[in-house]
């Protein structure tokens, strides 16, 4: 499984204009159903103000940021479990994401055909319904993965007997609260799982397990307000599903993506009355829902953003700039963006008695500055 978002959701609400927004790379967006086939798979530089804070401080050559893989997967209509539409091929790119993105059309426009059941039959604007369809093809999904699952595990126990039954207690347990939902359509996210029974199903690879936001994709008139009814319903659900819901206007995003200069981009947002652009907001959302953090190192050549899996050691996290790091690792010195802000420079932390030594077992923090000392 990679660490990417898979921006799904039915034909034709809006998934490749906000792909295209997203990574300035041109999707083909099309009022017509399918018009994307094969996923497109664009790589999303991730705002962060503490970089931009850091490059201010350090003036270097050179500011890297951190990034967040997107795939823009083909539209999901009804019957796409039993493989309507192509659904095979596209439940297969979504198994191969760590999260999933489910665009929702929360806006009215003749203009669109908006489709649900088939790709010939126009459908009313409803998210219910919409999310429905696409969550009960998901659970169709997982439920014949469990399926095919329980044959090779009543193979497993025949051949070792009692003591791989007992073994595999939280993996029983976990289907059995799992079942159920999927049964009725809804997500295996929903269940009460402990964290053995977790790590038991990990490796189904689940659809409607994986972390989910909801983009509720509306127009321009309703930017001002920020919501309207089927907006509403859509967070209603998200809240059910122990997800979250956003807010985009694709059309917007599309064009402000269009904007090279900063301070036109500034201006047009505020325009719009928006402080930070959707997109944003959801690529940070993204990164953590896949349990990714940032660690950072700055100098005058180069200030940058480094990714790392939460709760990743100092090891680690120095392996992630080379391996060798890695293999001689001797310790990390530290600080936090929030003490750069604090106290203006590396010399007053270290006057103020906050520049830190840390070794092997420091657990590595969101906003950390760290350089490292390795021998190898």
């Amino acid at each position: 499984m990679k660490l990417t978002c898979g921006i799904v959701g039915l034909p034709n609400v809006g998934k490749s204009t906000i792909f295209s927004a997203l990574t300035k790379a041109p999707a083909e967006a099309a009022n017509y159903p399918f018009c994307t086939i094969d996923p497109n798979i664009g790589i999303v530089d991730l705002p962060d103000e503490r970089l931009d804070f850091m490059a201010s401080v350090f003036q270097p050559k050179k500011k890297i940021p951190a990034t967040v893989d997107f795939v823009d997967i083909a539209g999901l209509i009804k019957g796409a479990s039993s493989g309507e539409g192509l659904g095979n091929k596209f439940l297969a790119n979504i198994r191969e994401t760590a999260v999933i993105a489910h665009v929702v059309r929360c806006f009215d426009n003749p203009d669109i055909q908006h489709v649900r059941d088939d790709a010939k039959t126009e459908a009313p604007v409803d998210p219910e319904s919409d999310i429905l369809t696409i969550d009960f093809e998901l659970a169709q999904a997982d439920l014949d993965t469990i399926a095919k699952r329980a044959e090779k595990i009543t193979k497993q126990i025949r051949a070792l007997g009692k003591d791989e039954e007992k073994r595999l207690a939280p993996y029983f347990s976990a289907v059995e609260k799992i079942k159920p939902l999927l049964t009725d359509g809804k997500c295996a996210r929903m269940a009460d799982l402990t964290d053995e029974e977790k790590n038991a199903v990990y490796d189904l690879h689940l659809l409607t397990i994986k972390p989910q936001v909801f983009i509720c994709n509306i127009d321009e008139d309703t930017i001002p307000a920020g919501t309207n009814k089927y907006v509403e319903t859509v967070q209603k659900i998200a809240k059910e599903q122990k997800s979250e819901a956003i807010v985009i206007c694709g059309k917007f995003e599309a064009d402000l993506a269009e904007i090279d200069d900063e301070n036109d981009r500034k201006e047009f947002m505020e325009s719009a009355g928006l402080k930070e652009s959707g997109l944003s907001v959801l690529a940070k959302h993204v990164y953590h829902l896949m349990g990714l953090r940032t660690f950072f190192t700055g100098g005058s050549d180069e200030c940058r953003a480094w990714t790392i899996h939460e709760g990743d050691k100092a090891p680690q996290a120095a392996g992630v700039i080379h391996t060798d790091f890695e293999k001689g690792f001797i310790k990390a010195e530290a600080y936090t963006v929030n003490d750069l802000k604090q106290y203006g420079s590396e010399a007053k932390i270290k006057e103020a008695g906050k520049y830190r030594q840390e070794g092997k077992d420091y657990v590595v923090q969101d906003g950390d500055v760290l350089f490292f000392k390795f021998n190898v």
